[in-house]
């Protein structure tokens, strides 16, 4: 237990100390397919992870412990991103998917900020920053996509359906 309570610990820390500087830059209006103010549209919190590159704090975002049975959405545009039968506990403090429902769904850039190379989601729709993908994730790919809560919006399975 006292393991665990120190890889929190440490995820908090590492947060702290990449947050100081988490933005990059917001992608051209053409980019995003289309001309939408986003400032308007979003949260200031939504604006500075999806359109800054931000990132949550672990263990505080409304999905990082989320068990519902249906669909995770990009915040900023709604395309469909991840099923929850992908989501897995990682430990992490953030959402994490082993797979997505369409790889068209994500676009992946090399992130080589603050000495690590990573590599960033990003939607294919809005380009709105998703987060990062690793590959210490479960079988069958090996892939953790580990997402900010702030970047996805749920839909709910509907239990009556057929």
């Amino acid at each position: 237990m006292r393991f665990h309570h120190l890889i929190k610990a440490f995820t908090i820390c590492f947060y702290l100390l990449v947050s100081a500087d988490m933005s990059c830059q917001e992608p051209s209006p053409a980019a995003t397919n289309d001309a939408i103010d986003w400032s308007d549209s979003l949260t200031p919190e939504e604006y500075r992870i999806l359109r800054q590159c931000g990132t949550e704090a672990p263990f505080t975002g409304e999905f990082w412990d989320h068990h519902e049975d249906g669909t995770y959405v990009c915040a900023g545009c709604n395309q469909t991103l991840f099923d929850s039968s992908t989501k897995f506990e990682s430990g992490s403090g953030w959402p994490s998917f082993f797979d997505v429902i369409d790889e068209s769904s994500i676009e992946t850039k090399e992130d080589l900020k603050y000495g690590m190379r990573r590599i960033e989601l990003v939607c294919s729709h809005c380009q709105g920053h998703l987060g990062h993908v690793f590959s210490d994730g479960p079988p069958p790919h090996g892939l953790r996509y580990c997402i900010n809560s702030v970047s996805l919006d749920f839909t709910q399975r509907d239990s009556t359906a057929q």
